[in-house]
């Protein structure tokens, strides 16, 4: 898939089919998140990839915005690490570079997938180190379901020249 389609037509997917996703795959998916540029190449990034269908289960229950979670065929689990931090809360970025990318590598493999948030929101960090045991320093970010799409959603242009402002606002 071309850059401009996948970036136009990467919809947020919460409906999958019991097709498996390939660790190959899974693998095309994070060196994907891992290319992404990060403040002084730090790149505080680690990755838990959940198949196991207790967890997924257990972490639709405890998120707000997760149900979906419990149908996919994994999870990733992006955290900050925070022992490689050394550009202050420029992780944050960072990460959502690499969350965003592996969106769109996801998409580019034929599969769906959506950013459920979990940092800042404490109590959704705490709920999900009660379902993934995490060392103190590793920081849950954002979890991407991935699994091949049980739903079409048509793209939208979303291109406004009104949020564009020449030299001035």
């Amino acid at each position: 898939m071309e850059l401009f389609e996948a970036i136009n037509t990467r919809r947020s997917i919460r409906s999958y089919t019991d097709k498996p996703v390939t660790d190959d795959i899974l693998r095309r998916i994070l060196a994907a998140g891992m290319m992404a540029p990060s403040a002084g190449n730090e790149q505080p990034w680690e990755f838990i990839i959940i198949r196991e269908r207790n967890r997924l289960r257990a972490i639709s229950q405890s998120h707000p915005h997760a149900e979906m979670v419990q149908h996919a065929q994994a999870a990733i689990l992006a955290c900050g690490n925070m022992d490689r931090v050394t550009h202050g809360e420029f992780w944050v970025q960072d990460l959502a570079a690499a969350t965003q990318n592996m969106l769109l590598a996801a998409h580019a493999l034929g599969l769906g997938s959506v950013w459920v948030g979990v940092h800042p929101r404490e109590q959704r960090v705490a709920d999900l180190r009660k379902v993934i045991p995490l060392p103190e320093r590793i920081v849950p970010f954002a979890l991407l379901p991935v699994g091949y799409p049980g739903e079409e959603k048509a793209s939208r242009d979303r291109f406004s020249s009104s949020r564009i402002h020449m030299e001035k606002w």
